[in-house]
Order: structure tokens, then C-alpha cells, then sequence
């Protein structure tokens, strides 16, 4: 079952958000952070992904603070978009974006222990929220665009963090990677055989191998640290 709320911030900046929930009793919390596409077909059904595994799934609208009611498609045109948009959230007055994410990460708190997933610019995201918020269980950054960056790799996770990189990557280079394994021996760090965007069907780097195995580790790994 799906739906859409709208949450409030801790500045009181309300933004909605894509709901999908379970059949049944609710086995945790799952927040999806989005690509730069926003909230869009895939995101959406991404978090139907996780419903059906019996998560309450949040993916609240991160560009929203920027511009409203954005979801784009994978063309060049719509990734020099996404570009921009990711640019002038970045660019906001800290914690800009952050106090959205927690607050879908208090509303995905009704449903039990949380965790945070996301993908791309939301990779990221899901990294900073496993260093800097609060009520998170565990995190699974895919391949985070920028999580290599020294600034990055100096933050220090507060719950455990599995994250998804591939080998072909022209956004994160290897070398970032390994940098970034060094410096936190804690994160598993999964590597595959495929391109930036690997889990994304609607793009044309999409790699159900890897997909489906990135998949099958973060349902166990979500599965060992939110019913811990």
C-alpha cells in the first residue's frame, strides 16, 4: 500500500514524502534517499521493494528546499538537471537537507528500529546520516557520489554501514574507494563488476547481476542490525 505524507523539518520546513507500507506488521523502518532524479518511478519503486519485504519505506523529497515536485528521467538533459538542483542543496546553510532526513527517519521510527538507504547524491546523503543524525541502525550508501572526498572519509559512522560500490565507476574512482575502505575498517564495503547507476533499470548502466547481490546483502544486512 501506498501513499505520500508530508513531514516537517526541525526549521519547520514541511516537505512530502512517498510512503509504502507493508501488508502486514511492520518488521522496521526503511528511509530511501533519491537519486538527482528526485522521487521518481524508480525511487518509488524501490521503496515498494522494501514494503514488500515488510518495511515501512519513507523517500522523502530532498530537492524540495530548492524547487517542488521534481522527478525527472535519465537523459542527458534531465542528469544536467538533477546536476544543478543537487548543487544548490548542497549549497544550502547547514544542516540544510539533513533535518529532512531525520525527520523522515522519526517518522520511519512508528515502524520499529530504522534504517537508511540511498543511492547516488542519496549514497551520500546516507552516509552523512550515518555519521551526524540520530536513530539510525544501520546505513547502506550505493554507490555515494562524493563519500571518497577527504571531507567525507574524515566523518565517523555512529551505527554500522554496509556500502555498494562498482568497479567501473566513472563518478568514484578506485583509488577513492580504497582510500575510503582504509580509513574506516569498520564499513563492509562491497565492490562489483558494474558502472555507476548499477541498480537503476530505467538507466542504461543497470546490472541485474549486481543489482540482485547488492540487493540480497542489504535486506540481510538490514535484517541482522533492525531486528537485533
Amino acid at each position: 500500500m501506498a501513499d505520500s505524507l508530508h513531514l516537517t523539518a526541525a526549521d519547520g520546513m514541511v516537505f512530502p514524502a512517498y510512503v509504502a507500507r507493508p501488508d502486514g506488521p511492520p518488521r522496521g523502518g526503511i528511509v530511501v534517499l533519491q537519486e538527482i532524479f528526485g522521487v521518481n518511478a524508480h525511487i518509488r519503486a524501490v521503496a515498494d521493494g522494501y514494503a514488500a519485504q515488510g518495511y515501512l519505506a519513507i523517500a522523502p523529497s530532498t530537492f524540495h528546499r530548492v524547487q517542488t515536485g521534481v522527478e525527472l528521467g535519465y537523459t542527458p538533459e534531465d542528469v544536467a538537471a538533477g546536476v544543478k538542483l543537487k548543487a544548490a542543496v548542497e549549497g544550502l546553510p547547514a544542516p540544510g537537507v539533513l533535518q529532512d532526513v531525520q525527520a523522515a527517519v522519526n517518522a520511519a521510527a512508528e515502524a520499529g528500529a530504522v534504517g537508511v538507504v540511498g543511492y547516488c547524491w542519496g549514497g551520500l546523503l546516507a552516509w552523512r546520516a550515518a555519521c551526524l543524525l540520530s536513530g539510525i541502525r544501520a546505513a547502506v550508501p550505493y554507490y555515494g557520489g562524493g563519500m571518497t572526498t577527504p571531507a567525507e572519509v574524515a566523518r565517523q559512522p555512529l551505527c554500522p554501514v554496509l556500502a555498494h560500490f562498482g568497479d567501473q565507476d566513472h563518478a568514484i574512482p578506485l583509488d577513492g574507494v580504497q582510500a575510503f575502505q582504509a580509513a574506516h575498517a569498520g564499513v563492509r564495503v562491497e565492490m562489483y563488476s558494474a558502472q555507476h547507476g548499477f541498480n537503476c533499470d530505467h538507466r542504461a548502466a543497470f546490472n541485474a547481476t549486481a543489482a540482485a547481490l547488492a540487493r540480497e546483502r542489504t535486506l540481510a544486512f538490514f535484517a541482522q542490525h533492525l531486528q537485533a
